[in-house]
C-alpha cells in the first residue's frame, strides 16, 4: 500500500512538472509573438544571428528545431553525431543517407539559405566517422605532415563529402599557430597545421580553395589563437596571457588579406595582452578594435559554442549575449551540447535580445549590421542550394 501511494504521488509530481513546463514554455512563446508582432523586422535580424544545436537523426513536426527553423528565423544549425547531456550516440548523424535526407529536410524548412554547419576538420574533431560508412578524414597536422598536396586532397574529399549531405558552413580550417604541442584542444589532438605561421596560413589558404570549390563555407579558428594554451575553454577559463604568442595573428593577417576569409570563429581564451578585463569572445579590444579595425576583417565573425565551461562558468547567459554582441560577434554558437540540452533555447535567447535592445544595452544597429553579413554570405552561396529547395 505504501509502495503504490508512492508511486501514485511520484507520478502526480511528475505530471505537474510537465504542465509546469508546457505552461512556462506558452508563456515564452507567447511573449515572442508578441515581439514578433511588434517588431517583426528585428525578431527576424536577431534570429539570423543564431547557429543551433538539436537532437534527431530526421525531423518530425514536434522537433522544437522546425520551429525554429520556420517560425523563429533562425541562420543556421550545427550537427554532431554524439549527445554530451545524455552521453550517447546518435545525436544527428547516423549514415551518409540517413544525413543528406535530414540536411534536405533542414534546408526545405528554409525560405532562405539555411546554414547546416558541422565541426569537419578530420582527426580527433570528425563527426563523420568511418563506422558511418564516410571516408578516413586525417587530421590538419596529419595532413600537414605530407605537405601541400596531402592538405589539397583531404580539403577537397572534406569538401566533396560536405557537398554530397548538403552541408554548407565547415567550421574548419583551425588555424592556430602549435605554439604548445601539449595544448590538450589543439597540439595534443593535433589540429593544428604547424608551429609556423607562414606554413598555417599556407595550408588553410588551401583548405579554404578546395572546400570552396564545392560551394562550402570555411570558417577560421580560433581567433586570437589558441595554440599556447595550457588549459581547454570547454572545462574552464583558460588564460594565455603569458603563454600568447604576437605570431599567432599572422595566419589571420595574411589570409583576411588575401581576400578569402568569409566567417572567423572567436576563443573563449583569456589574453590581458589584449584585454585585461574580459575573454575574447565578449572582448570588443579584441574582436572590434583589432580584427575589425586594425586587420581590416569585414566578413562574419562568430563565437565558439556559448556553452562552454569558460562561459556558463564565469557568465550569466544574458551576459554573455549582451557582452558578445556589443563586442563584435554577428553570429552565436548555440550548440545544445554541453551539460544541459534545452529545446526552447531559441525563444529564450530571442527574448533576453530583445529585451536588451528595448533597454539601450545592445544597439539596433548592431544587430542590423549582423543580420545583413549573414545575409550577404547567404546571398554569395545561394547558387549553391538549388538542388535542395
Amino acid at each position: 500500500m505504501k509502495y503504490s501511494l508512492i508511486l501514485l504521488l511520484l507520478a502526480l509530481s511528475l505530471s505537474s512538472c510537465a504542465q509546469t513546463a508546457a505552461d512556462s514554455t506558452a508563456q515564452l512563446m507567447a511573449s515572442v509573438e508578441q515581439h514578433r508582432h511588434d517588431d517583426p523586422q528585428l525578431m527576424n535580424e536577431i534570429g539570423q544571428m543564431l547557429v543551433v544545436g538539436f537532437r534527431g537523426t530526421e525531423l518530425s513536426d514536434t522537433n522544437h528545431i522546425v520551429r525554429d527553423i520556420k517560425e523563429l528565423n533562425i541562420g543556421g544549425v550545427i550537427l554532431f553525431e554524439y549527445d554530451a547531456p545524455s552521453g550517447s550516440r546518435p545525436r544527428n548523424i547516423t549514415s551518409p543517407e540517413q544525413l543528406t535526407q535530414l540536411c534536405r529536410s533542414l534546408q526545405g524548412l528554409s525560405d532562405n539559405t539555411l546554414l547546416i554547419s558541422i565541426d569537419q576538420e578530420g582527426g580527433k574533431v570528425n563527426r563523420l566517422k568511418e563506422s558511418y560508412g564516410f571516408p578516413r578524414f586525417a587530421s590538419a597536422q596529419q595532413t600537414a605532415r605530407y605537405g601541400i598536396d596531402s592538405v589539397r586532397y583531404y580539403a577537397q574529399l572534406t569538401g566533396k563529402t560536405l557537398k554530397s549531405l548538403g552541408i554548407n558552413l565547415n567550421f574548419a580550417p583551425c588555424v592556430d599557430v602549435n605554439i604548445n604541442p601539449n595544448c590538450p584542444v589543439i597540439g595534443k589532438i593535433e589540429r593544428s597545421f604547424s608551429a609556423h605561421p607562414k606554413q598555417v596560413a599556407r595550408y588553410a589558404s588551401c583548405w579554404i580553395e578546395s572546400q570552396g570549390r564545392y560551394g562550402i563555407i570555411s570558417c577560421l579558428k580560433h581567433f586570437p589563437g589558441h595554440g599556447s594554451s595550457l588549459k581547454d575553454t570547454h572545462a574552464g577559463l583558460a588564460d594565455v596571457t603569458n603563454t600568447w604568442e604576437h605570431k599567432e595573428l599572422d595566419p589571420y593577417k595574411k589570409l583576411i588579406a588575401s581576400g578569402k576569409v568569409d566567417m572567423i570563429m572567436t576563443t573563449h581564451v583569456f589574453n590581458a595582452n589584449l584585454d585585461s578585463l574580459y575573454p575574447a569572445t565578449l572582448s570588443r579590444l579584441t574582436l572590434t578594435n583589432l580584427l575589425r579595425d586594425s586587420l581590416h576583417y569585414n566578413g562574419i565573425i562568430i563565437t565558439d559554442d556559448l556553452a562552454m565551461g569558460a562561459m556558463v562558468k564565469e557568465y550569466t547567459y544574458e551576459e554573455i549575449l549582451q557582452r558578445a554582441i556589443n563586442a563584435g560577434a554577428d553570429m552565436l554558437c548555440l550548440s545544445n551540447n554541453g551539460k544541459e540540452y534545452n529545446a526552447n533555447i531559441v525563444p529564450q535567447t530571442l527574448e533576453i535580445i530583445y529585451q536588451l535592445v528595448q533597454e539601450g544595452k545592445i544597439g539596433r544597429n548592431r544587430i542590423r549590421e549582423a543580420a545583413s553579413r549573414v545575409a550577404s554570405l547567404k546571398q554569395k552561396y545561394s547558387h549553391y542550394e538549388e538542388i535542395y529547395h
